[in-house]
């Protein structure tokens, strides 16, 4: 397929255009695509994507807008074709307002948009507009040195299963992934009475524990045989993935019994696959109440321009703090120095040890809120406590001191012991028969800096003012749940592709609203 162009053809009526431009607001996005269009989309922008011979594409300035306003308004890709042939604002923003019924820009299937994504995907540069974007917004002046990070749930396209659902679709997973010869050698060693075409739970009386049980034995026993069969065998990628699938749910919620029997273990193993389906999705927690199964979104927003600077996805037990450095990476790139002045907002979840170090050591100010410490029952905090890191001692209320014992991987313990059983205040500061321990962090002196540095007045007034922000722009980005709050795709790769096209949508609309226009030589933002 080679590239496709948009034809100029001054010949035709121009009368939806014109009525558009009369009718739209000056803010709107219709109107700064249809004018910015050209610069913004260029054909040579995606160039790479098709071949030098071979049928014509759709122009793919013309895909670009339809797909930032597919993602604006939350449309399917079936929507979003039929908006397009028939919403003059969609098609004015493509710049073929008074296209001629028939002609190849006057409509498109639906398909189009899943070939191009897919061509974005496959591509060096698949998440293009939404750099295009970024570097928009840095020629124009519109991005600073300062950043304000969060991350918001971001739920799965898929339902979550259960044990068994996963165990038997993991093995069909692995009977589908596999060649004919292959797949009847590993179909041979099976014995259960199940012929693993048919999708869904197997036939079982759930109301009977050893029916239960015997089934989940009996799943796990021909997962393992499924794997037996496969030794010694030349895999390719596709079926190397179902096996390591079926490995994983085969081991993450099974137990061996004394009596060699195999069951489903209490509780719920760290990083949990929860559907075999969506392999890459996890368990979640936004906080102590709220869980969800799916992904996390991250942004970090210049609170100026409420410009999106950086996106990024990652399953959903991910910690915030462990994605921070990636969407930080313009503040403090790998090579050169890092940004002067740049300064870094934050709640809680990027105020760990390792985050402020990373941060102290990039030169990046941190706006960020430290957890304080806290214990049980209203006992004595550690804060509460005197540390004392120069002569490695820790001093309780009860003035007590005691040594504090390094840990191999740097901070320590302090235990009070035999002290806390004659101790006056016991009460107040343990329940526990061995006494008091302090845990000193590696990063102990770097997160005694932060708290204390977030009791300043003045530094709280300045993080109340700014971090809200980006609040609002996640708000932006989540006002649609289908795309917004809902991933509208599986996989960490394709729904990280579609968080940053949402991204850079939405910085387009944010284009609009600031009167960004282009001259002959740059960008700049028109006064109200």
């Amino acid at each position: 397929m080679t590239l496709g162009r948009q034809l100029r053809r001054p010949d035709l009526p121009t009368a939806g255009a014109r009525w558009c431009e009369a009718a739209l607001p000056e803010g709107s996005v219709y109107r700064f695509l249809a004018r910015e269009r050209g610069r913004l989309f260029p054909p040579e922008l995606f160039a790479d994507l098709f071949q030098a011979t071979g049928r014509r594409s759709v122009p793919p300035s013309i895909l670009a807008v339809v797909m930032v306003l597919q993602r604006l308004e939350g449309l399917s890709d079936r929507e979003a074709a039929d908006r397009f042939a028939f919403d003059v604002r969609w098609r004015y923003a493509a710049g073929v307002a008074d296209a001629v019924a028939g002609e190849e820009t006057a409509s498109f299937a639906s398909t189009v948009l899943v070939d191009f994504r897919a061509r974005l995907r496959a591509s060096a540069d698949p998440d293009r507009i939404f750099r295009v974007t970024c570097e928009l917004a840095r020629q124009a002046g519109l991005v600073g040195v300062k950043r304000v990070l969060d991350s918001t749930p971001l739920e799965d396209a898929v339902a979550t299963q259960d044990t068994v659902t996963m165990l038997r679709g993991a093995i069909r997973g692995l009977l589908r992934a596999c060649p004919p010869a292959l797949k009847t050698k590993v179909q041979a060693g099976l014995r259960r009475e199940d012929d693993y075409t048919a999708p869904g739970k197997p036939a079982c009386d759930w109301t009977d524990r050893a029916a239960r049980e015997a089934l989940v034995d009996a799943l796990v026993r021909d997962g393992y045989r499924a794997h037996y069969a496969l030794r010694g065998e030349r895999l390719d990628p596709r079926t190397a993935e179902a096996a390591a699938l079926l490995a994983t749910v085969t081991g993450q919620d099974i137990e061996e019994t004394d009596d060699g029997r195999f069951r489903i273990f209490e509780g719920t193993a760290a990083d949990r696959v929860i559907s075999t389906v969506d392999p890459q999705a996890r368990h979640g927690h936004k906080t102590a109440a709220h869980g969800f199964d799916g992904y996390k979104g991250h942004v970090a927003v210049d609170p100026d321009s409420e410009i999106i600077c950086a996106a990024e996805v990652s399953p959903a037990a991910t910690g915030d703090a462990v994605v921070a450095p990636t969407l930080l990476g313009d503040l403090a790139p790998d090579q050169g120095g890092p940004t002067a002045g740049g300064v870094v907002y934050g709640d809680s979840a990027y105020g760990t040890g390792t985050h402020l170090a990373w941060m102290d050591e990039h030169g990046l100010a941190p706006m960020v809120t430290t957890q304080l410490p806290a214990a049980p029952g209203g006992r004595f905090a550690k804060d509460q406590f005197r540390v004392d890191l120069q002569a490695q001692t820790v001093t309780c209320p009860a003035r007590v001191t005691v040594a504090i014992r390094p840990a191999r991987r740097g901070g320590g313990r302090a235990w009070f012991g035999a002290a806390c059983s004659v101790c006056p205040l016991r009460d107040a500061c343990t329940s526990s028969v061995r006494g008091r321990v302090v845990t000193i962090h590696p990063h102990e002196v770097t997160l005694a800096a932060a708290r204390a540095r977030q009791r300043d007045p003045v530094w709280r007034a300045d993080y109340r003012a700014t971090r809200p922000k980006v609040e609002r722009k996640l708000a932006h980005l989540l006002r649609r749940r289908h795309g917004g709050r809902r991933a509208r795709v599986r996989g960490l790769v394709r729904v990280t592709q579609d968080w940053k096209l949402l991204a850079g949508a939405v910085n387009l609309a944010r284009f609009a609203t600031l009167g960004l226009r282009s001259t002959s030589t740059s960008w700049q933002v028109q006064p109200a």
